[in-house]
């Protein structure tokens, strides 16, 4: 067995070539992106319970495409929320730091630029998001698909 030359608190981070700033920011992205997936996952169960249908399963890749969706619209929800209650300067420089990202990516780094700004980031957060989960539970069930359609004409 071969001995690290060095033997520090974080021996994870020796060796990633980020900078602090960098590994902090990229920290941070993931909380966020951690957070959106745990508030996703939470709201489609708990809808599905509420209609009577099964929880979604890890191994369906209809219920992956619904939880992906899920997570993006509460993405953009909370960009939206956010962009309601900054500063002009703030919104610029958000749309400029999220040009020409696809647009999940773009939709984190926008929140982690919020969440580097706002000191109360995280308890607007879970205000915006519980708010968007009501409006999702009282929202009418949607008939999907073609029946779907065809019993609404």
């Amino acid at each position: 067995m071969t001995e690290r030359s060095f033997r520090g608190a974080f021996p994870h981070q020796h060796g990633d070539p980020r900078g602090l700033i960098e590994r902090i920011n990229a920290q941070l992205r993931e909380r966020i992106e951690e957070a959106v997936e745990m508030a996703g996952l939470e709201l489609m169960v708990e809808r599905r319970r509420r209609l009577g249908r099964q929880p979604p399963e890890s191994s369906s890749a209809a219920d992956r495409r619904e939880f992906e969706e899920t997570a993006r619209e509460l993405l953009a929800h909370l960009r939206d929320a956010f962009h309601g209650e900054i500063t002009p300067e703030q919104r610029a420089e958000i749309e400029r730091i999220e040009a020409g990202a696809e647009e999940s990516a773009r939709l984190l780094t926008g929140q982690a630029l919020l969440a580097r700004q706002l000191p109360d980031y995280w308890q607007r957060f879970e205000a915006y998001r519980a708010g968007y989960a009501q409006s999702r539970l009282e929202a009418p069930a949607s008939k999907g698909g073609w029946l779907g359609r065809l019993l609404r004409s």
